[in-house]
């Protein structure tokens, strides 16, 4: 459906709790990475366009669409806003493709905005006074929120009024602005960084998870009805189990595989076609691109296996540490592949065997040998 009166905010400003800006949040290696699951460019235009519009036509993460389901249907059924949503999990699994499905479901406007987006006090209440009753207003990366405007958010999450200062000085004066109740739609690949107060104000907190194979696959078929490419099955099951869990990779890969399909095959990706364009792609049978590998084989060969520090690893990629450990490290733990001990990251016996590699034995502090 068409949402009124829909605006977005995408100006870039400095990370008010540290770091780099909005730009750069993800390293530039991380950036031309095909296995990122991280949005480029490319994807926006193709995102918008294999984007489910409704909550039925969204596949995979079961138990966060039946909270959202009950959720929904209540509040319809009482005419009232929903509750504010607190999405969390890592990149590309769908947080945005649910905020606008919300949307949809109530029948509501919808209006998108980031945390890095809002500088000053203005944005905020030119944003929340302009809603419209019961409306949807979606704030990504929330974590990153200047404490300033994120307390002048809890008025407006739990009271739906907005304190504001007028004038200057001795003759300064505060004037309250009453807001139409509206459903605040927040997401986060970092929920850690957000303040309790500001957590405790949403009623549903959902967390997104990895995707198995069969739902990428289902995935990929339904991606490649929406694009017209031809595909069997079995080379759609190639591409969901080289996704890394993630169906913007999984909508990535297969693009790219549509590419090679049409200039060096028959047009049609079937299992061969697969995987011979993934091999060119350097996209291994579980996802891992020359980073990941590197990253794996450099504590493996250069630090015995592990333990070895976030720094020293950094140092040895010439990585950002941000980067190893929220662009590289999470799906690696995921599938264990990578431990994160208190000593530092180990290779753990599957990185061994996925290089054919045999796992030295260790010497506990008591002197017994243990693998």
């Amino acid at each position: 459906m068409d949402f009124p009166n829909k605006k977005k905010f995408d100006l870039n400003g400095p990370n008010p709790r540290g770091g780099a800006k909005a730009s750069d949040k993800d390293s530039n290696s991380d950036a031309e990475r095909l296995v990122s699951a991280a949005r480029v460019d490319e994807d926006s235009e193709i995102e918008l366009k294999l984007r489910p519009k409704r909550l039925a036509e969204f596949i995979g993460q079961t138990k966060a669409k039946e909270q959202l389901a009950i959720a929904l249907e209540a509040a319809k059924s009482r005419g009232e806003a929903l509750d504010h949503v607190l999405l969390f999990g890592p990149p590309g699994l769908g947080k945005t493709t649910l905020a606008t499905i919300i949307a949809n479901e109530l029948g509501v406007g919808y209006q998108q905005t980031s945390g890095p987006a809002l500088q000053i006090q203005g944005d905020l209440t030119a944003i929340l006074t302009n809603l419209r009753e019961r409306q949807v207003l979606f704030l990504d990366e929330v974590h990153r929120l200047q404490p300033v405007l994120e307390e002048k958010l809890y008025t407006a999450l739990e009271d739906y009024q907005m304190d504001i200062i007028i004038g200057t000085g001795p003759g300064a004066r505060t004037h309250t602005l009453e807001i139409k109740p509206f459903t605040f739609v927040a997401a986060t690949t970092r929920p850690g960084l957000l303040s309790s107060p500001l957590r405790s104000r949403f009623g549903i907190l959902l967390r997104l998870e990895f995707y198995t194979d069969e739902e990428l696959l289902f995935i990929v078929e339904r991606s490649a009805e929406v694009l017209g490419v031809p595909i069997d099955r079995d080379g759609a099951a190639e591409i969901a189990m080289r996704s890394r869990g993630t169906p913007r990779i999984a909508n990535r890969l297969l693009r790219r595989v549509r590419d090679y399909a049409q200039v060096r095959a028959s047009g049609i990706i079937d299992l061969a076609t697969a995987q011979a364009a993934l091999t060119l792609l350097e996209v291994d049978a579980h996802g891992f691109d020359e980073l990941d590998r590197r990253l794996l084989r450099t504590i493996i060969e250069k630090y015995d296996g592990g333990p070895v520090g976030l720094n020293t690893l950094a140092a040895a990629l010439a990585e950002e540490q941000d980067a190893l450990e929220e662009v590289y490290e999470p799906f690696l733990i995921q599938i264990g592949f990578l431990d994160r001990t208190p000593r530092g990251r180990v290779a753990t016996r599957l990185a061994y065997q996925h290089f054919g590699l045999e796992m030295p034995r260790r010497t506990s502090s008591s002197g017994t040998l243990f693998p």
